[in-house]
C-alpha cells in the first residue's frame, strides 16, 4: 500500500512566506515544527538562506535569512526526527558565510535555479555539499524550459553535481498529468543517480494530483505545505498527501488539529488558494504575479478583464 523510500518536504513556512515577506514569528514557525514532528514529516523547509545585505531586515521577516539563532529558538527543546531545510537561490548566498552542517541545525539545502542558470546551481549546490549537507537542485518554471536546453541542463547536473534529489516545479501550476508522467521518466531517462522530486503548485487545482502522478512514477520526494498555503494558488496540501500515502510513521491528526488552530484563523488574515486570477495564469503558463498584482487592486474580481489583457499580452 505504501513505497518505504518516499520522503515528504513540508514547506509551509518557506512558501508560505512569500506572502507575508516571512514574517511569521517564532512561536507560529515553532507550533508548525512540533506539529510536523509529531505526524513524522521527514523535513521541514523553514525558509530562504539569503544575504542580509542583499535584502532589508526591516523589510522582511527572519525566515527571509534563516540565520542559526532563529533556526535555534525553533527547534531547541523538541524531540524530533524531521531534518530542516533551507532555500538558496543562485546569487543571493554569501558561501563565505555558510557555517559547516556540523555547526547548522540545517540537515539540507535545496537550490533553485532555472535552466539558464544551472552552471552556477551546481558550482553552488557542490560548495553546500563540500560542507556537509544534502543537497537538491530545484529546476524552475519547467512548464516553460523544455527541450534542448533542458536536457543539456539535466546531463550536466548528471555529470557534475553533488546533489541527491533533482526537482520538478511546476512554478506555474501549468502541467496537467501527462505532463508530469513525460517529465519524471525524462528526468529518469537521463538522471541515473539522482532521486527526483516534485513541486507542485495549485493554480488549477491539480497539485495533489499531479504529485500522485510523479508518486506512480517513482518519483521519491514529494512537496506539500499545511492547509496548501503558499504564494498565490498555493502548494499540494500536506494532509491530502499524508492521507494517500497510507504509510503508518505518518500521522494526519496533528496535522489537521493546527489547521483547526492556526491556519484557519490565518487565512482569515492573509489570501491563498484556488482563485480565478491564479487559474487564468496557470491555464495560460503565466508568473501569478499580475495575478497577485489584481487581487492587490479595486478589480480583483474582474476576471473577465484580466483573462482579456492576459490573452492580448500573449499575442503581442
Amino acid at each position: 500500500m505504501y513505497r518505504e523510500k518516499i520522503k515528504v518536504l513540508d514547506c509551509t513556512i518557506r512558501d508560505g512566506g512569500l506572502i507575508n515577506k516571512h514574517k511569521f514569528s517564532h512561536e507560529f514557525v515553532r507550533k508548525v515544527y512540533q506539529a510536523l514532528s509529531i505526524a513524522g514529516v521527514d523535513y521541514m523547509e523553514i525558509g530562504y538562506k539569503n544575504s542580509p545585505h542583499l535584502f532589508s531586515e526591516s523589510e522582511f521577516g527572519p525566515w527571509k535569512f534563516c540565520k542559526e539563532e532563529d533556526l535555534r529558538r525553533v527547534i531547541d527543546g523538541i524531540e524530533s526526527n524531521t531534518k530542516i531545510s533551507v532555500m538558496a537561490d543562485v546569487g543571493r548566498v554569501d558561501m563565505d558565510n555558510i557555517f559547516p552542517a556540523s555547526e547548522s541545525p540545517v540537515d539540507m539545502v535545496r537550490v533553485a535555479s532555472y535552466v539558464k542558470g544551472i552552471d552556477k546551481a551546481i558550482a553552488m549546490v557542490n560548495e553546500f555539499a563540500d560542507k556537509g549537507y544534502e543537497t537538491c537542485i530545484n529546476i524552475m518554471a519547467i512548464s516553460r524550459d523544455q527541450g534542448i536546453e533542458l536536457d543539456e541542463a539535466l546531463h550536466q547536473i548528471e555529470e557534475e553535481s553533488k546533489a541527491s534529489v533533482i526537482y520538478i516545479v511546476d512554478s506555474f501550476g501549468s502541467l496537467y498529468q501527462e505532463h508530469v508522467e513525460y517529465l519524471v521518466k525524462h528526468f529518469k531517462t537521463i538522471l541515473k543517480t539522482k532521486e527526483i522530486g516534485f513541486h507542485g503548485h495549485n493554480n488549477q487545482q491539480l497539485a495533489f494530483c499531479n504529485t500522485i502522478e510523479a508518486i506512480i512514477h517513482d518519483a521519491n520526494y514529494m512537496d506539500a505545505t499545511i492547509y496548501g498555503i503558499g504564494r498565490a494558488a498555493g502548494n499540494c496540501t500536506l494532509e491530502l498527501l499524508i492521507g494517500f500515502l497510507k504509510n503508518p510513521k505518518y500521522d494526519i491528526r496533528p496535522i489537521l488539529d493546527i489547521i483547526a488552530k492556526e491556519f484557519v484563523p490565518l487565512k482569515k488574515q492573509i489570501e491563498w488558494g484556488y482563485i480565478i486570477p491564479y487559474a487564468i495564469a496557470g491555464m495560460l503558463n503565466e508568473h501569478p504575479r499580475a495575478a497577485m498584482a489584481l487581487r492587490e487592486s479595486e478589480k480583483k474580481d474582474e476576471f473577465l478583464e484580466f483573462y482579456n489583457t492576459i490573452t492580448q499580452a500573449q499575442m503581442d
